[in-house]
């Protein structure tokens, strides 16, 4: 990388090269432009690359820029750098699904192939409010619909979705700062168990959307899984969570 001082903070150029879906090397050039009072004010990203379209690049500065407020107040350009190359592959991927979606459909393929679903369970949320929001945010990101289920002290989170998406909600839930620690800093979520991952069957309903619910017992929970032809996943999986 080269770096330019100038009055008003310094700029980095930073080439970073990224292993895409076909094992083809994606060349990103990024140009950080850090104000004086960095990282207390959010750095001016521009994003480029001969093997991108104007609308991918843009969408890389986008997400780039989303991670930086996470960052805020803390140097963050080598945590920007790894998470884009950990998570391009996504971008690109979502693109081509975006344009290929019509013809996949027209071809007789079924909307409903490779839909796969996910039962998380957490130990706490200590920031809820703002942990909930990241959680929403993360499935419209990502296509994913189902529930954020809330009764008493048990936190559930059920998703249906492509598998690839399903995976990378998991990689962002493992790797983010979504919550805080007992004396208030940004942490990552450290107390999470995978208790069910899985394809969708078809005596399973399909969420259309992404809710977040709160149930008083556990009647009301259960009922939720009953509808949603899951009655057999909340006895495995949500009893047990109560001893």
């Amino acid at each position: 990388f080269w770096y330019f001082p100038e009055t008003h903070g310094i700029t980095f150029r930073i080439q970073v090269s990224v292993k895409e879906l076909l094992d083809t090397d994606v060349l990103l050039k990024l140009l950080f432009h850090l104000p004086v009072n960095y990282p207390s004010t959010l750095p001016d990203i521009s994003v480029n690359s001969d093997q991108l379209t104007r609308a991918q690049c843009m969408d890389v500065k986008d997400k780039l820029l989303e991670q930086a407020k996470k960052h805020l107040s803390e140097p963050m350009i080598h945590d920007l750098i790894l998470w884009i190359q950990q998570h391009l592959k996504y971008f690109i991927k979502q693109s081509a699904t975006v344009c290929n979606e019509k013809t996949a459909l027209s071809k007789g393929t079924s909307a409903e192939d490779g839909i796969w679903m996910l039962l998380l369970h957490l130990d706490h949320m200590r920031a809820k409010a703002k942990y909930v929001k990241t959680v929403e945010k993360w499935a419209s990101d990502l296509r994913l619909t189902g529930r954020l289920m809330f009764m008493g002290k048990i936190i559930l989170i059920l998703l249906q979705g492509d598998r690839s998406n399903i995976k990378e909600y998991l990689i962002l839930q493992k790797t983010s700062k979504v919550d805080v620690d007992s004396s208030g800093k940004k942490c990552k979520e450290k107390m999470i168990s995978v208790l069910c991952e899985t394809k969708v069957q078809s005596q399973h309903k399909r969420f259309q959307t992404f809710e977040v619910k709160e149930y008083s017992t556990m009647d009301e929970l259960q009922k939720e899984f009953e509808t949603a032809g899951l009655t057999s996943l909340f006895s495995e999986c949500v009893p047990p969570l109560l001893k």
